[in-house]
C-alpha cells in the first residue's frame, strides 16, 4: 500500500502540536490570583481564583462596588451582585487601560469580590479579608462580546513584589467557547478528522 509522505509529516506535526497543547492545558494555574474574561455562547464569562498577598501594599479605604468592567481605566471587579463591601489596597503597578470600554455592570455573579482598577490605583477585596487566603469568584455579562464591552483582549498583570501571591492577572481571551463541550473534547474531534482523511486519501492511493 502506497503512504503520502507528505501527509504522514503533517500528521506527525498536528499530533505534537496536540500533545504540546494538552500538556500546557494539564499545567497547574500560575500562582497569585487570576480572572480570565472570556465569550462563552453569547455571554462574556469573567471567572476568578487564586490567591492575594497583601503584603507591599497599604490599606487605601471601605467602601461598596457592583461588580464592573471599564476597560478604559483598567477597572474589573468580579463577585455576587449587588456589590458587597470591599477592602481597598494601594501600591502596584501595571497597565492604566486594558481597552476603551466606559464602563459595562455584570448582569449577576457569585463568589468572592475582587477587582483591580489600574487607573485609579487600588486592588479590592472582599471586606475583612485575609492575606494568602483562596479566592473564588465569577461574574457574568449576557448579551455581549469583548468588544461591546470594550476589552482588548491579551493578558494584562499588576505586580507589588517578587512573592507566589504578589500578582494580579487579567487574560482577555480572544476566542469563543461553545456552551457545551471541552477543549480536550474538541481537540479529540478535529484529530479523529484528520485521522479520517488520512485512511480516505491512502486509500485513494493504494
Amino acid at each position: 500500500m502506497k503512504t503520502n509522505p507528505s501527509l504522514n509529516r503533517s500528521l506527525t506535526t498536528l499530533l505534537c502540536a496536540a500533545t504540546a497543547s494538552l500538556l500546557i492545558l494539564s499545567q497547574p494555574a500560575q500562582a497569585g490570583y487570576m480572572v480570565t474574561l472570556q465569550q462563552i455562547g453569547s455571554n462574556v464569562v469573567a471567572t476568578g481564583s487564586g490567591a492575594i498577598d497583601l503584603t507591599g501594599l497599604s490599606f487605601d479605604f471601605t467602601g461598596a462596588f457592583d461588580p464592573h468592567i471599564t476597560g478604559s481605566a483598567a477597572f474589573i471587579l468580579t463577585g455576587p451582585t449587588p456589590g458587597v463591601s470591599i477592602d481597598t489596597y494601594t501600591g502596584f503597578t501595571g497597565p492604566t487601560s486594558f481597552g476603551s470600554g466606559l464602563g459595562t455592570f455584570a448582569s449577576s455573579g457569585s463568589g468572592d469580590t475582587v477587582g483591580i482598577a489600574g487607573f485609579i490605583g487600588f486592588i479590592a477585596v472582599r471586606h475583612g479579608y485575609v492575606s494568602g487566603n483562596a479566592l473564588s469568584d465569577s461574574s457574568f455579562y449576557n448579551n455581549a462580546t469583548l468588544s461591546s464591552l470594550g476589552v482588548t483582549p491579551g493578558i494584562y498583570e499588576w505586580t507589588w513584589g517578587t512573592g507566589a501571591n504578589q500578582n494580579f492577572t487579567l487574560d482577555a481571551v480572544a476566542l469563543a467557547v461553545p456552551d457545551s463541550g471541552s477543549t480536550f473534547g474538541l481537540l479529540l474531534v478535529a484529530l479523529g478528522g484528520l485521522f479520517g482523511v488520512s485512511h480516505l486519501r491512502r486509500v485513494h492511493v493504494a
